[in-house]
């Protein structure tokens, strides 16, 4: 894994989403058409107020036309992120939890 981080990377999955629409000209009341949400739902998840679905986040990988394995792992950093922000052992925790994630893939892998 790189320690480098693109500047993608660093952006909110609601940022990363505006910023796509944006990029792309499209207004709120378009995208949150596809994705059949209101568009005041669309601009709550832009601002950070409201969780996207990992669903919707598929669809946004759809409409912009975009890496939807790259949508998702922002998205699942985020839920990891906004859990454990005001944690004293993150870090520790999110090390420990790697070495749990790697250990039960192994491990599935044998059965």
């Amino acid at each position: 894994m790189s320690k480098q981080f693109d500047s993608k990377q660093m952006l909110s999955i609601g940022e990363q989403i505006r910023k796509l629409r944006e990029d792309q000209g499209l207004p709120l009341r378009i995208v949150a058409a596809e994705l059949n949400i209101d568009q005041s739902i669309l601009s709550k998840i832009e601002r950070g107020v409201r969780k996207a679905a990992k669903e919707q986040i598929i669809q946004i990988a759809e409409i912009f036309n975009v890496d939807e394995k790259e949508l998702l792992i922002n998205y699942l950093s985020d839920r990891v992120l906004y859990d454990l922000k005001d944690e004293d052992l993150a870090t520790d925790a999110l090390k420990v939890a790697e070495k749990k994630i790697n250990y039960m893939a192994k491990n599935q892998d044998g059965k």
